[in-house]
């Protein structure tokens, strides 16, 4: 506990590798960090250099109610990882329908993970509202939405403010309210890149939580295997860091082997099984 999501209201924004990273930077400071891709593309693992060949995974098999323990895969990163796994695209849309219909095939494994007091859990969300980011919905602590600083996403901005994009009703609205923002590859020196900055910047407000600059060293590490974890590596390395930290600031993270108070400790709702 917590449980931070990355999602999006569209694909393409970068949101997987910020999520591997902000995984990988908490880790790096001490805390214990359980990595769950959502997303059919399976892609989070090879943020953390998991082997390209290895088609294991969790929510690809979440019909047959598999072990999440045992479908837990040690990175290099100080971050265990729970891939999607490799699946055809009728698997995926059957899993998808499965959620639909049973959304607590995923929630109950989540609030077993949530369980644990010295575990973050970092979630890698399909784009868009869909079946496995509305059962693990009412769980999160801090829903970060990633956007990129171009015309396709400035328009997105007013409705991430409103808090519509995630649907109508309570638990949208609700979901919405624990929502921050993060503006991905952005070049404040381009015209468009400077006028998205502003706009989200006022439109958002202190939800507007960091942005990480354009820097093709972001997609040559991926390719290389490894992840911009030092300020050195550059300024998207830099901004990232500062993403992180922001995002521990929000969620008041307590040092490893902290005594501070711990957040949503009720014991009625320990009782009830739900935090």
């Amino acid at each position: 506990m917590p449980l931070i999501a990355f999602a999006s209201p569209k694909g393409g924004v970068g949101k997987t590798t910020l999520a591997a990273h902000v995984a990988a930077l908490l880790a790096q400071r001490g805390h214990r960090v359980l990595a769950l891709d959502l997303d059919p593309q399976n892609a989070l693992r090879l943020q953390f250099g998991l082997p390209m060949r290895d088609e294991a995974g969790f929510l690809g098999e979440i019909e047959h109610r598999p072990l999440w323990r045992q479908a837990a895969v040690e990175s290099g990163y100080g971050v265990r990882v729970l891939p999607y796994g490799m699946v055809d695209p009728l698997t995926a849309l059957e899993t998808t329908q499965a959620l639909h219909a049973e959304p607590e095939l995923l929630a109950g494994p989540v609030r077993e993970m949530l369980a644990d007091p010295d575990q973050v859990i970092i979630v890698d969300s399909p784009p868009g509202p869909t079946p496995a980011m509305g059962a693990i919905l009412p769980l999160v602590d801090l829903l970060v939405v990633v956007l990129l600083a171009d015309a396709a996403s400035a328009a997105q901005i007013p409705v991430v403010a409103s808090n519509r994009w995630l649907g109508r009703g309570r638990l949208a609205a609700r979901a919405g309210d624990k929502a921050v923002v993060v503006l991905n590859q952005v070049d404040l020196d381009a015209p468009l890149g400077s006028a998205v900055f502003d706009g989200a910047a006022e439109a958002l407000g202190t939800r507007l939580v960091g942005a990480v600059c354009r820097d093709e060293a972001v997609a040559e590490a991926l390719a290389d295997k490894r992840m911009l974890l030092d300020p050195r590596d550059g300024p998207a390395a830099e901004d990232l860091r500062a993403v992180a930290d922001a995002i521990a600031a929000r969620l008041r993270l307590a040092p490893p082997g902290s005594q501070a108070k711990r957040r949503g400790s009720f014991s009625a709702l320990s009782d009830w099984g739900l935090r």
